[in-house]
């Protein structure tokens, strides 16, 4: 038997006589634990535990009744020294007798055992299972206390196994999921002992069944390509065991269905545009992945766009150069303006006057000498300011006068 140091550890016990000639008589009835070896009168010493004395080497209580030949024990304050092999001897009068042959092995250590982790029912999806965590109790008067990931504050609850031992124990009833594959069960025990708490922890990983999920499909270079081009398909999902094949299928423009590839991979030549999509399967059932829509165009479309975006850039071109023009002939509008305005005012203030004047009659007679002179036309540049015809001077500013002398 496993015991821990600082505790205690409830042996349970009972005898039988050899025969039926022996009975427990009416006197006075002892038990005696014997260590080490049976034969005790050759070495008193290994008498570690006599109900007859008071005084006793080991911390020992005889429990059970012995008239009704029970003879569990209680050893207590247990130490690492008290690792042995022990008998259990009876004397009631006449009757003293030994086991010699049905020993028991006491195991005192430092560290409690590991508790222990089981699951009733099959690890599959939708599946309702217990899970119990469990841990040895040789001292029924200290027992552990245990806790796990599964509840916060799960009740502990004490058994009584067919040998007359003890059992702690916790259980959690669930329907796995495929979140709980991979899950990682721990349990603890805590035992108190006389220099405070012990603590002793175990794991266990669920691994659950479950149908593909999370089935995903996608599709390369892009979902929109040119006639006689090459599209790459592709198929993934998660499962245990594994997903054992994947299916294709196509959905035609007129809505037909059809199985086009198998394999986690489908490679072809797009002809067509169409709706794609794959199925992935185990032996637990199977899931379809949304659907993949593929649009095949031809070059018209891409001569279509070409002219599109060259209509586009002639609108725009003749835009820029219509705005250019007009900021230009407004420019020249402006300074034809500004030269016309400068020649209208030089104008007004250069007006010239022609007259006549005939001197002829003031004369003298003309000699001959001076007769070609007389043929001569002398002009003569007269400025008149000052006092003149108002009209003239309000028709503007200074006037120049040419005047014509014979």
């Amino acid at each position: 038997m496993e015991a821990l140091t600082g505790s205690c550890l409830m042996i349970p016990c009972s005898f039988r006589t050899k025969s039926e000639d022996q009975t427990i008589s009416g006197g006075t009835i002892y038990g005696v634990w014997i260590k080490n070896d049976p034969k005790f009168g050759l070495n008193p010493n290994n008498v570690i535990y006599n109900s007859s004395k008071t005084v006793n080497s080991y911390p020992v209580t005889i429990t059970g009744n012995l008239r009704q030949r029970n003879c569990t024990t209680l050893f207590s304050a247990l130490k690492a020294t008290y690792t042995d092999m022990y008998y259990f001897r009876i004397e009631n009068g006449a009757l003293k007798a030994t086991a010699p042959c049905d020993p028991v092995q006491i195991n005192v250590t430092d560290s409690p055992q590991k508790p222990r982790i089981e699951i009733s029912g099959d690890l599959r999806e939708d599946v309702s299972v217990t899970i119990t965590c469990s841990a040895s109790t040789p001292c029924p008067h200290l027992p552990p206390k245990l806790t796990w990931n599964l509840q916060a504050e799960p009740d502990n609850h004490r058994e009584e196994n067919t040998d007359g031992t003890f059992t702690t124990k916790i259980q959690e009833t669930i329907t796995l999921s495929d979140q709980h594959d991979g899950f990682t069960i721990n349990c603890s025990a805590s035992y108190p002992v006389t220099e405070g708490i012990k603590t002793e922890e175990t794991q266990q990983t669920l691994n659950v069944s479950y149908a593909p999920k999370d089935t995903s499909a996608s599709i390369s270079p892009s979902a929109v390509v040119s006639a006689g081009s090459w599209v790459n398909l592709s198929c993934s999902s998660r499962a245990r065991p594994p997903v054992s094949s994947f299916t294709w299928f196509q959905i035609s423009s007129d809505g037909a269905k059809a199985n086009v590839s198998k394999g986690a991979f489908y490679t072809f030549n797009a002809t067509g545009g169409g709706v794609y999509y794959c199925v992935a399967s185990n032996g637990l059932g199977a899931q379809p992945s949304p659907m993949l829509h593929l649009t095949v165009g031809g070059t018209e479309k891409l001569l279509s766009l070409g002219a599109v975006v060259g209509g586009i850039t002639g609108v725009f071109v003749l835009l820029c150069m219509v705005v250019v023009t007009w900021r230009l002939k407004s420019k020249n509008q402006s300074s034809q303006t500004q030269v016309t305005t400068g020649e209208d005012s030089k104008t007004e203030d250069e007006t010239i006057h022609y007259g006549e004047i005939n001197f002829s009659s003031r004369r003298s007679k003309p000699s001959p000498d001076s007769h070609e002179q007389q043929q001569d036309t002398v002009y003569a540049q007269v400025s008149v300011s000052g006092r003149g015809n108002p009209l003239r001077q309000a028709a503007g500013g200074q006037d120049d006068i040419y005047a014509q002398i014979n």
